[in-house]
């Protein structure tokens, strides 16, 4: 293996403490003879055991060794990688080396570990390489990279020669992308010690689209195409979706996200506090071959705190132009997001600001920023009786209309009032009834 290994070019310089190096290390002290029994088989475990900590995180099957090889080509991004997420397999001379590379990895994918079982006295590598996994709830791990790693695997395993494996990898790049981006539809930022933006991928995003959401057709119109804007390269505007709570404000951007993944549509989640880290976070991924959508959930400001400054610096820039590949979604209970008082109404106040009316504006020019405001409301009683009866057939609740009708609306009278959410939580509290 170690061999095979020393033949990467484009995918080499792999960490020294990475599973398929520690393996080749292995696999050269074996072939020299000078190894300790005891140490190299320590490692091996050890190295086995991560394969299937990875396996069970994204519910690998079957033959997980090439289940982990197919995830180091799909997250490993390098100048090759990062073309072929825009351009696929287009002609270049780095093509050579790239399909050299490919060679390699078809060896490594059918690499024969008898040998070395033998000299171990173990079977582990029989073992993962024909595996049955335990099955497990959806939620237990991240079924989107799931999906798509052990359907890729299968098909690279499948490859005749350096040429097909090319372009089946090449072709993955060019529809889902490379590395954490590739794989994941939503992410949450951290900050680095260095100030740098970690993106930490969100491994059970709700499955939800705009056809759950019951009513708000025209909002739902509106939300779309501005979307279908933005992800077909054309011009499209950061959106504010606004007004009472548990109206499928926030359920409406899930589902956008949901359904334009597979066209390249990815989602951050930023909280107020982390605004300062907008700059930085644009910075590494404005070059990327996606659509970002910012996405900022109940946004709203106290009339002291000045968060939202940093906003509308991104929002319309200062010397440098917000990317082409990033907007701003945004949801809040306020219409004008800042909080406003009666006292800003007064042009001079005694002992403050001198016009007060400055501020006021000041404040207001924020909502201003979003091209895009689409009001929600609470649903009149016909339209919260439609949403609990379609939520009620989804569910496989069979009651009829009066009966469900007037439950719902005993339970909305202490639960909140007219909602979408009001009405998801009576089925869920229906169904927990009807189990216990």
């Amino acid at each position: 293996m170690d061999r095979i290994t020393s033949r990467l070019l484009i995918y080499g310089g792999m960490a020294d403490d990475s599973i398929l190096m520690q393996l080749s290390h292995v696999c050269r002290k074996v072939r020299s003879g000078e190894y300790d029994l005891g140490e190299i088989t320590s490692v091996v475990y050890a190295q086995v055991k991560r394969i299937l900590e990875i396996s069970t995180d994204y519910a690998f099957d079957k033959n997980l060794w090439q289940n982990y090889l197919t995830y180091l080509l799909v997250t490993a991004e390098n100048p090759f990688t990062l073309t072929a997420e825009k351009t696929g397999g287009s002609d270049g001379s780095v093509n050579h080396f790239a399909k050299n590379d490919f060679a390699a990895f078809i060896e490594l994918f059918h690499y024969d570990f008898s040998w070395l079982e033998e000299i171990l006295q173990t079977d582990v590598f029989s073992c993962i390489t024909d595996y049955k996994a335990i099955e497990k709830p959806a939620l237990m791990y991240n079924g989107n990279v799931s999906e798509k790693v052990r359907a890729l695997s299968e098909r690279l395993a499948g490859a005749a020669d350096a040429d097909e494996f090319f372009g089946i990898i090449t072709g993955f790049y060019r529809d889902y992308g490379v590395g954490m981006f590739g794989l994941n539809k939503a992410f949450r930022i951290a900050e680095a010690p260095d100030g740098s933006v970690i993106f930490k991928p969100v491994a059970n995003m709700e499955h939800v689209v705009l056809d759950d959401l019951h009513g708000y057709e025209l909002q739902k119109e509106k939300l779309i195409r501005n979307t279908e804007s933005f992800v077909e390269g054309r011009k499209a505007n950061n959106v504010l979706l606004f007004g009472d709570s548990g109206t499928g404000k926030s359920t409406s951007i899930k589902a956008i996200v949901n359904e334009y993944y597979d066209r390249g549509l990815r989602m951050i989640e930023i909280y107020k506090y982390q605004f300062r880290n907008l700059s930085q976070l644009i910075s590494q991924v404005k070059n990327r071959n996606y659509k970002f959508i910012i996405y900022m959930d109940d946004l709203s400001f106290e009339e002291d705190e000045s968060e939202y400054k940093f906003l509308k610096a991104v929002i319309e820039g200062g010397l440098e132009t917000k990317p082409s590949n990033i907007l701003i979604y945004a949801t809040s209970n306020r219409r004008h997001l800042i909080r406003e008082m009666w006292t800003d109404r007064d042009d001079m106040e005694q002992n403050g600001d001198i016009h007060r009316s400055d501020t006021m504006e000041e404040k207001l020019s924020l909502a201003n920023r979003f091209g895009v405001t689409i009001g929600y409301y609470k649903p009149d009683r016909k339209l919260y009786h439609d949403i609990v009866r379609a939520l009620a057939d989804r569910n496989g609740i069979a009651m009829e209309d009066d009966r469900l009708f007037l439950l719902s609306d005993q339970w909305e009278m202490s639960h909140g009032g007219v909602s979408g959410r009001t009405a998801g939580q009576f089925i869920n509290h229906l169904l927990a009834d009807m189990e216990s």
